[in-house]
């Protein structure tokens, strides 16, 4: 009997330690809660609300119901959808591309050269420069006429180019800029490929596997994870692409380069249309959760965890 006491007592004693522990999390989670909730639940709320009326800069907000949805998908607006192909022209092709690019330069940074730490630095350190001022810097490179790229073209004998300043060929030129500031996804690839094990490729070497075997049987496939988490920032950050267009081409020429931020952005504060600009930010926030959410799914058939499989 005095054993069985004892025991509920223990019980009961380590029931309120995990309750008070429990309390005590909470207490200190509290103050990220509560900095979600003020600052980003509360406002993106508060911006929903805005699409459904007509808010000005100057004037109070006036209930119009679904007024603004109904001019953004009725046709009447033909920027939007303007803004909207551009956007996805510009992710098509850079997403791929830096992808790409980014993850070579991570395989040659892994290898055992001479000088490898400086190179590394080399490839990173565009990342932290200024926007404005790599902007500067493309606008100059970029020049038709005393640009360094055209320069370069003209001494060998290649045919130059317009670049920013022709509808065919700004977004390329974007995208070229934009290869600029692969040194964040450079350096994400870089520790995913330091973390494979090497007893893997000994286990290849062993079977007689060379270096492309290496590449397709070990690194791709160890490297999915990585991958999948760079191609999401990727998509995320392509869709909200924004500077370049704003510093260097103001959306031009003939609206070629008029990317949805912008458009908003013009919307909003040159046109002084924030209710409309909301209802804009609210349907390209629905645009990056779908894309996302299809990009989680396919996971599934390309993306390996190991110790647990494909997922």
């Amino acid at each position: 009997m005095a054993q069985a006491d004892l025991r509920t007592s223990l019980i009961k004693t380590s029931l309120r330690r995990r309750r008070s522990e429990k309390y005590l999390g909470i207490l200190f989670a509290m103050p990220a809660i509560l900095g979600f909730l003020l600052f980003t639940f509360a406002p993106m709320a508060g911006s929903f609300v805005l699409t459904f009326t007509d808010l000005k800069l100057i004037n109070p907000p006036k209930f119009i119901g679904f007024d603004n949805y109904a001019k953004l998908f009725g046709g009447s607006d033909q920027l939007f959808y303007k803004s909207l192909g551009t956007t996805f022209k510009y992710v098509l092709m850079s997403v791929p591309l830096n992808i790409a690019f980014s993850f070579c330069v991570a395989l040659l940074m892994n290898k055992e050269i001479k000088g490898r730490a400086v190179f590394r630095t080399i490839f990173y350190l565009p990342t932290i420069v200024p926007v404005f001022a790599s902007s500067m810097i493309w606008i100059w490179i970029l020049d038709p006429d005393l640009g360094l790229l055209n320069s370069i073209l003209r001494s060998v004998g290649l045919p130059t180019g317009m670049w920013i300043y022709s509808p065919d060929t700004v977004l390329p030129s974007l995208v070229l800029m934009g290869l600029w500031t692969t040194g964040n996804t450079m350096v994400i690839f870089l520790a995913g490929l330091q973390g494979i094990p090497r007893h893997l490729y000994e286990a290849l070497e062993v079977d007689g596997g060379n270096s492309l075997h290496k590449l397709l049987y070990v690194t791709i496939p160890m490297m999915t994870p990585t991958i999948f988490f760079n191609l999401i920032m990727a998509f995320i950050g392509g869709f909200q692409v924004f500077a370049e267009a704003f510093i260097m081409t103001q959306g031009g020429p003939n609206n070629a380069s008029l990317f949805i931020v912008y458009y908003l952005y013009r919307e909003a504060f040159q046109l002084s249309n924030m209710a409309y600009a909301n209802t804009v930010a609210w349907v390209l926030f629905l645009i990056i959760v779908a894309i996302t959410f299809v990009v989680f799914r396919t996971s599934r058939s390309w993306v390996y965890y190991e110790g647990e499989g494909a997922k």
